[in-house]
């Protein structure tokens, strides 16, 4: 007999909707007639070094738990690493190795939420974010940066704050649009964050893995702002480890005491080989991650370009692999043309509404993908476009 009770899940869960990125991940595989431009993972293997010390520690049996913060060894090299930043925290209390950025957003946000809080979430912006914040009955306030080149301001900010407010969400450079926050606003925005003492949770994952004269800027290395920064950072992206699930985060101990309890309880630790790997990245993968970042520009210029040909608005991403144009023109909204793209020319790229209402009339396409490919996808595109708006 089966199980008729109709509250046998928890109604928050039921509530939330599933990732709109993972949809349209699903409807490519076991499709090799679909070219994708929707998940944002590298297309290169994780670099020889790290595989490489990876499968010397299987081989030497080292396959046990580590501590709960992660190994000693590869937490000391974060730490020395975050310092090109200008991040200093202690290896000991202030660093812990998680399983991927998107463990350490969830045990930051659990960690320093109480129920009725508010966050503010800055849109469009990655699709974990709202959901996981939302389980801890909070109120999300939604900013909208698409009138302000999809990057938040200061003044926005502090025009949203109540005496409710506990947290900002920032991602720079971005997931979904590529932009870079520029560094005048940035130390701005940590002026407003202390002036109202909130905490700010810093996705900085993407920050390797960026163009030109750019240069990544963290919120945290601001006069005073460690004490209210959560920074989260991982080997996903820079490193093509996205199937390791291996990332880190720092804040203050204090903090780092709570955050460390639930990651305990949650997770135990990130895989071992997977810290060994990460361990071997820093010392000795410089050179391959600089040979990823120098391809992915090369296919953000050819990408950017085409867009512009095609009529479509888009501002060249500063950062990341991804870049947003606006369908608008089209006549159709984010989620139509996503579909009719995929369905009648074999191109999969995300609808920019998955990642809010900021979103709308956007769409994401991912770059870290065979040039060859992309080249193809964006003829196919092209003539999708001239389609719909002769």
């Amino acid at each position: 007999m089966s199980n008729s009770r109709t509250d046998r899940f928890s109604e928050k869960i039921v509530k939330i909707a599933p990732s709109g990125i993972r949809k349209f991940f699903d409807l490519v595989i076991g499709r090799d007639d679909i070219i994708s431009l929707g998940v944002g993972e590298p297309d290169f293997p994780t670099p020889w070094v790290m595989r490489e010390e990876a499968y010397y520690h299987l081989e030497q049996g080292h396959t046990s738990y580590t501590s709960n913060w992660g190994i000693q060894e590869l937490r000391d090299e974060i730490a020395k690493y975050l310092t090109r930043y200008d991040l200093h925290y202690n290896s000991q209390d202030e660093v812990l190795v998680t399983i991927g950025v998107s463990e350490g957003i969830d045990a930051a946000l659990r960690a320093i939420l109480n129920p009725g809080d508010e966050i503010i979430i800055c849109e469009p912006c990655y699709v974990s974010y709202q959901p996981l914040a939302d389980l801890c009955d909070t109120k999300l306030i939604h900013l909208d940066t698409s009138k302000t080149g999809f990057y938040p301001t200061a003044e926005a900010i502090e025009k949203v704050i109540t005496p409710k407010t506990k947290a900002l969400m920032l991602c720079s450079p971005s997931n979904p649009t590529g932009r870079m926050i520029p560094v005048a606003e940035l130390e701005k925005i940590a002026k407003v964050v202390k002036k109202h003492e909130i905490w700010v949770l810093t996705d900085e994952v993407y920050c390797e893995l960026v163009y030109e004269d750019h240069k990544h800027t963290s919120i945290a290395s601001f006069p005073g702002m460690k004490d209210y920064s959560i920074v989260l950072n991982g080997f996903s992206k820079a490193f093509a480890m996205t199937g390791w699930r291996i990332g880190f985060m720092t804040g203050p101990a204090d903090l780092m005491d709570q955050v460390h309890k639930l990651h305990q309880y949650s997770a135990i630790c990130a895989p071992i080989m997977s810290q060994y790997a990460a361990l071997e990245g820093l010392k000795n993968g410089w050179k391959e991650v600089e040979r990823m970042r120098v391809s992915y520009q090369q296919r953000r210029n050819l990408m950017y370009k085409a867009f512009i040909n095609m009529g479509l608005p888009t501002i060249e991403p500063e950062g990341a692999f991804y870049i947003f144009p606006d369908i608008r023109k089209t006549g159709l909204t984010s989620e139509e043309f996503a579909t009719e793209l995929i369905e009648k020319y074999q191109v999969a790229v995300v609808p920019g509404s998955v990642f809010g209402q900021a979103g709308e009339g956007f769409i994401r396409c991912c770059y870290a993908t065979d040039i060859i490919k992309i080249k193809e996808a964006l003829n196919r595109m092209a003539k999708m476009v001239s389609e719909l708006t002769k």
